[in-house]
Formats: C-alpha cells, structure tokens, sequence
C-alpha cells in the first residue's frame, strides 16, 4: 500500500481537487471513494482525521460521520444501549447480533447522517468502519447511500481491502461484494 504518510498527504490533496468534489472521471458512477490502511495503522489515520476536520485551510468541508458513535447514539435514542451486556450475557452473542441486525438497519444509519442543503465543497467522510463491525456492513451503507447523497463525494477510511470488487475487512474477513466505489491513493 506504499507510505502512508505520504499516501494520507496525497489524500489531503485529492479531497480539495475539483474534480474530486464533482465526481469528474468516474464514468458517471457515484462519487464514492475508499481509502485502504492497514488496520496497524488506525491511530495514524485516526490522528490524520482529527487534523483533517480542524484544518481551516482546506477547499473543502468534512462532513465527518464515525460509524460506531452513529451505532451507539441509535442505540441510545431507541433506549436499548443499558440491555445489551445483559442481552449478550443472557442470550449470547449470536442471538445478540440478530436482534441488533434486526433492530439497528442502513435506514436508522441514514436518517442520522441526514442533513441538507447539501453544498458543493461538501465531502462525507465515513471513519470507524472497523470499529461498528459486525453490527453494521460498509458495503450495505454505501448501497443505501447512494439516493440521498449522490451529490456529495463520498470518502471511507477503510481497514482492509478493497480490490475494485470486494471490500475485505481487517484484510481477513470474507469478501464482500460492492464495485461502485474507487480505491484511492
């Protein structure tokens, strides 16, 4: 994957370049963008993040949108987050997971990311990929992004794989498929 430093600095360019924030070059595909890091890496890329979102001088807005808090905050609006150790102690963690999964869906993830107008400039950053894992799949997100935020770029930082088909977490968990998005530097 080559340097990250320098693979995060080419990244700080490529988010302010015009034909990133208008989706130029992507074969009229949505604009959605992965950054791959190895998952050794998550307290660079998190720090880079952190710098990212307090740099006043970018050419563009961030957007940040950190999976895991969006899991636990819809956790919390539906009053549930108290029950879940005694749910996973009583239970078990599979049976846990199903009702999570059947409670917690793309739809809850969506309504918390919502906001308009949505503004040229504007680029949705989704960190904390590895963190919401299992309890929310990157690859079913971006699918049910795709009609409310098709006209803003969007950015994953991802602690995998993705080989322009499938998106491999942790570069050791199954393959999922998704072929809508565009690896970056």
């Amino acid at each position: 994957m080559g340097n990250l430093n320098e693979r995060l600095d080419s990244l700080r360019a490529l988010i302010q370049e015009p034909d990133f924030l208008d989706g130029k070059g992507l074969s009229n595909e949505v604009n959605i963008r992965i950054f791959c890091y190895d998952e050794a890496d998550e307290m660079a890329v998190r720090h880079f993040v952190g710098q990212l979102k307090t740099d006043q001088s970018l050419n563009c807005h961030l957007v940040e949108y950190d999976l895991y808090k969006l899991f636990l905050s819809i956790c919390d609006d539906m009053g549930i987050t108290e029950e879940i150790p005694d749910v996973e102690e009583n239970d078990g963690p599979e049976y846990l997971l199903d009702q999570l999964h059947g409670s917690v869906g793309e739809g809850e993830f969506i309504e918390k990311m919502m906001y308009s107008p949505h503004e040229r400039g504007d680029v949705i950053l989704l960190t904390g990929v590895g963190d919401v894992f299992p309890f929310m799949r990157v690859h079913a997100l971006l699918e049910s992004m795709q009609v409310d935020f098709s006209d803003v770029p969007i950015l994953v930082m991802y602690p995998g794989e993705f080989d322009g088909r499938h998106l491999k977490l942790f570069d050791r968990l199954k393959p999922n498929d998704y072929y809508r998005a565009f690896n970056v530097v």
